[in-house]
């Protein structure tokens, strides 16, 4: 089944709005016009080639995409505010026979205009004729490649397949129990995994989405959730830190119709998500674990169980099986550390052009995430680090995060980034970059930091070298920026 039918599949001829805010659009008005564009698209280069997509979270970024993948063509969606190098690297590694764009991106980037489909002209094509559902459609076809930072510094292009789509919407609607009463708030773009998968999931069930560009805007983030009556909210670990500790506001703000809210995309320290469910006892908070690699999400903790599991990203989701395993392969033991390896039917394809990086993360039919971790007695897994984070210090292996963890219980402490940086004596010292809020830095040194550090860890864990700043640096995805 093509993953189109599928999102569709109960939804196609709903009057209901999916998209509410700005701009709005039906189901069944979606269904339509993503389909006359599908055909046409097909009609124009057929199938199994690449097409870029280059768009702001709106309407038109949602109907060409689905487009896209419709046509039985693989859509590449892109960060709209990506770099002209990085663009022509993808652009010349994909080779691809549509870009979908704006004339201002055509421009900065310096496209082939011959190739590029813009808003003001994508609901202009008439095709001849008009695509049906792909009864015999083989859903091992590659859906779309999704490009992440590399550790070479050249982008990856994880494959991801129909089956993987399916696979993974199908596993995240059933552990968060979405229906059609669901409305998300959202601040994730759309060419990152976990932000697609809000989109895909509440398509699938009748739910409805509205979006907000402009996190920056704290009070526009509470506005919209308390105007679309937003049943869910899913964000990164630095859209939980300033929304907590910017300013009071959020703290303050009651949420009648919010049930839930998800957080995925790195670790968050556990006294957030406790100054999380203190303000809010009645919302469901879901720390949730994944990779763009594994279509979004490999696992989630209960609500009910964080208490009793703090600090774990819990199990495998529906389909997944996520365990720990030594250098040899074999399952480590509770209180053991290993790398953390996951299969299941949402598990990519593989890397783009890229068959020595496939070889190296899939290896017999397991996805090998790169993170480090251990389990507890009852199979729940708690991340430690990532392979490549590990700071080696006088010989003794540091951990960032259990540094990071301490430094960010002052109160007054927005984000906290631990790293190692080069130092002729020692090889390597311990740096913190820490972000305070503004109207409490007079409450916040280099020296209460050490103080409180050297309540909490050892006398080598404590950072030599600190940063204070007022403003966390941030992606557009939401995730900080180190450097």
């Amino acid at each position: 089944m093509n993953a189109f039918d599928y999102f569709f599949e109960k939804t196609a001829n709903l009057d209901k709005h999916f998209l509410i805010g700005k701009e709005e659009i039906s189901f069944k008005q979606l269904y339509d016009s993503s389909l006359i564009l599908a055909s046409w698209i097909e009609e124009r280069v057929g199938r199994n080639k690449h097409i870029i997509l280059v768009s702001i979270n709106n309407l038109f970024f949602i109907t060409s995409y689905l487009a896209i993948i419709k046509s039985g063509n693989i859509c590449i969606p892109l960060d709209p505010g990506i770099e002209k190098e990085n663009f022509h690297y993808i652009n010349e590694l994909t080779n691809p026979v549509l870009i979908f764009t704006t004339i201002d991106n055509e421009q900065r980037l310096a496209l082939q205009s011959k190739k590029c489909i813009f808003p003001d002209t994508v609901y202009s094509y008439k095709p001849k004729t008009r695509k049906a559902i792909d009864t015999d459609f083989n859903r091992e076809n590659c859906a779309e490649i999704i490009f992440t930072s590399g550790s070479t510094g050249k982008p990856k292009g994880v494959m991801i397949s129909h089956k993987n789509l399916i696979a993974n919407t199908e596993s995240i609607v059933k552990y968060l129990n979405l229906t059609q009463d669901d409305t998300m708030l959202v601040v994730l773009p759309f060419y990152y995994c976990y932000g697609l998968s809000l989109f895909h999931t509440h398509l699938r069930v009748g739910g409805s989405i509205a979006f907000n560009n402009s996190f920056i805007f704290l009070g526009s983030i509470i506005k919209d959730l308390k105007v679309y009556k937003c049943t869910g909210f899913a964000g990164v670990p630095s859209h939980f830190q300033i929304l907590l500790r910017k300013s009071d506001s959020f703290k303050k703000t009651v949420f009648p119709d919010l049930r839930y809210v998800t957080q995925a995309g790195g670790k968050l320290a556990p006294i957030f998500i406790d100054e999380f469910r203190e303000s809010f006892s009645e919302i469901k908070f879901y720390v949730m674990y994944g990779q763009t690699e594994a279509t979004a999400r490999l696992s989630y903790l209960p609500p009910e169980l964080y208490e009793k599991k703090k600090g774990s990203m819990g199990k495998g989701i529906p389909g997944v099986e996520l365990i720990v395993v030594n250098e040899k392969g074999k399952k480590v033991k509770p209180g053991e550390t290993g790398e953390v390896i996951a299969r299941g039917d949402n598990i990519m394809i593989g890397y783009f052009a890229d068959d020595e990086g496939t070889g190296n993360t899939l290896r017999n039919g397991w996805l090998y995430t790169g993170d480090l971790g251990t389990v507890d007695k009852d199979g729940y897994i708690y991340l430690t680090a990532r392979k490549k984070e590990i700071i080696k210090v006088r010989g003794k292996r540091i951990s960032p995060k259990e540094i990071e963890a301490v430094i960010l219980e002052i109160t007054e402490v927005i984000d906290c980034s631990v790293e190692g940086i080069d130092d002729e004596i020692e090889g390597e010292m311990l740096k913190a970059t820490v972000v305070v809020r503004k109207d409490a830095k007079h409450l916040v040194s280099k020296e209460s930091i050490i103080e409180h550090c050297s309540k909490h860890l050892a006398l080598y864990k404590i950072p030599h070298v600190f940063e204070l700043k007022e403003e966390l640096t941030i992606s557009a995805t939401g995730k900080k920026i180190k450097k």
